[in-house]
């Protein structure tokens, strides 16, 4: 069964349907590709689900270890390269709640961020920065 149905709106938008749910998701192509900038561009959906990814796969750690991180705040930097236009590199910055995590918590919290399946699942050509401010 399909996840989601695309339709193409006109003026280089789509709108996706999340078929289980009904959730809607516009797009717009950036400023600097030719769009209107109104709505996260497509690569700025891939870039931002990477840090949903890890904050949901950190999540199920906390959880598995009882390890609160309730609050905890993620920036999404995308960085385009041109010739070919692509995303070349996501830096993503944890900002963690003051909690003061042990070695061990963190331990397991980042490597659960780093191997979360939208971090496996980009082309390694994709530089991943992963900074996390405790």
């Amino acid at each position: 069964m399909p996840t989601s149905e695309i339709t193409y709106l006109g003026n280089l938008r789509t709108e996706s349907v999340h078929l289980a749910s009904g959730t809607k998701i516009i797009t717009d192509a950036p400023v600097d590709n030719h769009g209107k900038g109104e709505a996260f561009s497509p690569t700025d959906l891939m870039s931002n689900a990477l840090g949903c990814c890890m904050l949901t796969i950190m999540g199920i750690a906390a959880h598995t270890h009882q390890i609160k991180m309730d609050n905890t705040k993620v920036s999404i930097t995308k960085i385009m390269q041109s010739n070919p236009r692509k995303v070349a590199e996501i830096v993503v910055l944890f900002k963690m709640p003051d909690n003061n995590y042990s070695a061990k918590q963190k331990t397991i919290l980042e490597h659960a961020a780093r191997t979360c399946p939208v971090a496996l699942s980009l082309n390694p050509d994709v530089k991943q920065t992963i900074t996390f401010e405790y």
